[in-house]
């Protein structure tokens, strides 16, 4: 059994919330990740600085996929909200107006696609738009009483 001996380190904060993030994220003592990272630095061969290289890119791919995550279930709440609030607010169409709805329907469907395509070829992105103007609380409840 090896003694451990005690050292004390000063970190930046965003040093330290790095630290701490990756120790939540791998369930491990903050103390334990800063052990095997000071040997990886102490022992840096090329197969360490190759493996510290893919550790940072299979983080940066971690954080991306989870970005993706995010947005993919933004998407699914807001069009979920989107189809109870339709549902909920269109009385339905009597049987003589049904044709000439889906004509309309089918009118504003190819006029949505087409402002679709040219918001996606802007690079244009709702999240992005709707992340700039939430409020700063969250946990209001939403128009639709949920």
């Amino acid at each position: 059994m090896t003694v451990k001996q005690r050292l004390s380190v000063y970190l930046d904060a965003d040093m330290m919330a790095r630290l701490e993030d990756l120790a939540k994220k791998e369930h491990a003592a903050k103390s334990s990740v800063a052990e095997a990272a000071i040997i990886s630095f102490l022992t840096a061969d090329d197969a360490d600085r190759w493996e510290a290289a893919l550790t940072r890119r299979l983080d940066r791919l971690t954080r991306s996929v989870d970005r993706v995550e995010r947005d993919l279930e933004f998407s699914v709440e807001a069009l979920a909200l989107y189809i109870r609030a339709w549902l909920t607010a269109t009385p339905p169409l009597p049987e003589g107006a049904q044709a000439a709805a889906q004509a309309k329907g089918r009118e504003r469907y190819e006029s949505f696609i087409e402002a679709l395509g040219r918001r996606l070829a802007k690079g244009q992105r709702l999240s992005k738009e709707v992340s700039r103007e939430l409020p700063a609380t969250h946990g209001n409840a939403d128009a639709f009483g949920s």
